[in-house]
């Protein structure tokens, strides 16, 4: 055990507080996680119908919670309801700071709750003039702004839908991505700024919007170029000049049912087409309300920082945080220019109270060796959030070491598939090394064996036997729901399986070992490439590695490809060195047939390693889109080695 918050903060956490309040009718004590969330499932109308209430939501709740509730899928929550989801992360106003922004390039920028409002009420004037209507689709490319929220919100608050991409991705990932749901507004970017390096992007926009044949084109300046770019462009017009007609009023909201479209989220892509995931408006907003306040304890004096991009669902997660009435911290560049401590620099600046980010950028800094408890106040910080990959037990030793001994660190995990997350942190409970702390309240997960038995202990499939209201209405396109079924449903009937290989532990928490998809399975028996990845990047001279099973005379081996850290060699040493390291830390069974450095690994543009690319590199096999990965490049690397011939 790391941490535990002292009985005073766990007495002052919202967690508690809701456990108070529904302890008289339920039976749960406050200290009692386990028992609260047995009670969440076993009645979730009560549970969710609580959520509602305890978190304020605006809006009409209906006389019923949850209507076929034994159907996954097929369960409607609230299926009476209405309700706007930009209403509710609209609610308060004031000159209080809504969003503090800071890009890489310098940019420092205050939006006031009321400038918010006010820029979304122009914003919404606008798309109302334009004909935007209920269900149309807003295609946006955009740096992590102030105006990409404004302009999400005004989306939002019609009844419209938003998806997004971030600037990095080229043309033909975005068509493949846009093209798909046939927007009626395009909205592009001039250019962004990342790694010291200024990127103009006109063209690519050029590029997308000509593509696309939206009614009309939004451009933001970010570099200097807006004005240029929205002349060359067909029925385009900037930001600026979209708003400039209109005055500030109060917004209106359009009241839609609980189900209602609210998000369009891409899966990464890597093995095809990317799939289009549609969420509703009820479902994301009551799911980001019970974990922002239950399990991350954000209540309106926060100030919320998470890294990411608009192409990562932990933005849609992000920008939920204004319905609790918290402050948005936005940062927009690179997490380690113009030093690896860069963030932190905004955190002491700001007093922020939630940081958010990765289990790669965490490791990069107890590579580096770094300590910013030395170097930076963080005295505001309480909580401490990870996702992506799983974090390593060292990276949880480093945070409370290095960074802030009493935070509450929480490794997260869940996916773009339900814009949420089924196991993550819980303010009230012990911090464990390498563990994710529990399930998420009125979510059912379970691990299951290959036949479909749940595993009380052991490495499974990461399961949820009971529907919940965050899941996709469905995929765009698919009116008979066969793709939708076919991607969660398939395996085991009537049962999510996600797609984790994962397994329970003692405390109650649960372990992520990798993507089940990329597990391996050498000598019949299933190995997680997480298993690996902790053990050998624990190794000073290794930056990153990159773990797939390759088919070798009707079995298949482990390849471990290893990034070097700078100034390091790939000699004998190392390479025994790596393999007596994960003998130590995991099993002999782990122990890669074959090793190869490489220049650079694969990544998708949430920085994810694209394993299953390699895989496919590696048996020749072609990878189906390149565009979803972040540095395709680097896959010329992994073809045809020598190494793997023999």
């Amino acid at each position: 055990m790391l941490w535990q918050a002292e009985m005073e903060r766990r007495r002052g956490s919202l967690l508690w507080r809701f456990a108070e309040q529904t302890a008289a009718m339920h039976g749960c004590a406050p200290a009692d996680y386990a028992g609260l969330h047995a009670w969440s499932i076993r009645d979730r109308a009560a549970f969710w119908s609580s959520i509602w209430d305890f978190a304020g939501i605006i809006g009409d709740k209906g006389t019923t919670v949850l209507a076929d509730g034994d159907l996954m899928p097929g369960a409607r929550f609230f299926p009476g309801a209405s309700l706007n989801y930009a209403e509710n992360l609209l609610r308060r106003s004031g000159d209080e700071p809504a969003l503090i922004f800071r890009g890489e390039d310098g940019r420092v920028d205050r939006w006031s709750w009321d400038r918010l409002r006010d820029t979304v009420s122009r914003l919404q004037q606008a798309f109302v003039t334009l004909g935007l209507k209920p269900g149309d689709r807003v295609a946006a490319v955009l740096p992590n702004t102030p105006e990409a929220i404004a302009l999400m919100l005004a989306t939002a608050s019609i009844g419209a839908v938003w998806s997004s991409c971030s600037p990095d991705f080229g043309a033909p990932g975005v068509i493949d991505r846009f093209g798909q749901i046939a927007p009626v507004l395009f909205i592009g970017v001039d250019g962004y700024h990342y790694g010291g390096k200024q990127f103009d992007v006109s063209e690519t926009v050029r590029s997308i919007a000509g593509s696309l044949g939206a009614r009309r084109t939004i451009v933001v300046d970010c570099t200097g170029g807006a004005p240029a770019l929205a002349v060359s462009i067909q029925d385009a017009v900037t930001f600026d000049a979209l708003i400039a007609p209109y005055t500030p009023r109060e917004p209106a909201f359009t009241r839609l049912p609980f189900a209602h479209p609210l998000f369009i989220l891409f899966s990464s892509g890597t093995t095809g087409t990317p799939k289009c995931i549609v969420h509703s408006a009820g479902g994301t907003l009551l799911q980001h309300l019970k974990e922002h306040q239950l399990h991350c304890d954000i209540c309106p004096s926060d100030r919320v920082f998470y890294f990411t991009t608009l192409g990562w669902m932990m933005w849609n997660w992000l920008s939920s945080a204004l319905a609790s009435g918290a402050t948005l911290c936005l940062y927009d560049g690179s997490p380690a220019y113009p030093s690896p401590e860069h963030l932190f620099d905004f955190a002491q600046a700001e007093r922020i109270t939630l940081f958010g980010t990765s289990a790669r950028f965490i490791d990069s800094l107890r590579k580096l060796g770094l300590r910013p408890r030395d170097t930076h106040d963080l005295s505001a910080l309480r909580t401490i959030l990870s996702t992506g990959s799983p974090l390593a037990a060292d990276g949880f030793e480093f945070v409370y070491a290095n960074i802030a001994e009493n935070v509450h660190l929480a490794s997260i995990s869940g996916g773009t598939d339900i814009v949420s997350c089924f196991v993550l942190g819980v303010p009230t409970l012990p911090t464990f090394t390498g563990e994710i702390q529990a399930p998420g309240l009125g979510m059912a997960v379970d691990v299951f064996d290959e036949a479909g038995q749940p595993l009380p202990d052991g490495k499974g499939e990461l399961v949820c036997t009971k529907a919940f209201p965050s899941m996709p209405i469905g995929f765009w396109a698919d009116p008979d729901g066969s793709r939708y079924h076919a991607a969660y449903f398939e395996r085991f009937p009537g049962v999510w399986a996600h797609g984790d290989y994962a397994e329970r532990t003692p405390n109650g928490g649960f372990i992520i070992h990798g993507r089940s998809d990329a597990t391996l399975n050498p000598g019949g028996v299933r190995i997680g490439t997480a298993e690996i990845y902790a053990a050998v990047e624990h190794l000073p001279e290794i930056d990153s590695a990159l773990c797939v099973g390759q088919d070798w005379r009707g079995d298949t081996r482990i390849v471990l490809f290893v990034r070097l850290a700078v100034g390091a060699a790939f000699d004998v040493d190392l390479t025994n060195r790596i393999k007596s390291t994960i003998r130590q830390w995991a099993t002999p069974r782990h122990v890669p047939a074959v090793i190869v450095a490489v220049a650079d690994l694969p990544r998708t543009r949430s920085g994810k390693l694209t394993e299953l690319a390699v895989r496919d590199v590696i048996h020749g096999r072609p990878v189906k889109n390149l565009d979803a990965i972040a540095n395709p490049d680097s896959l010329a690397l992994f073809a045809n080695l020598p190494e793997l011939a023999t």
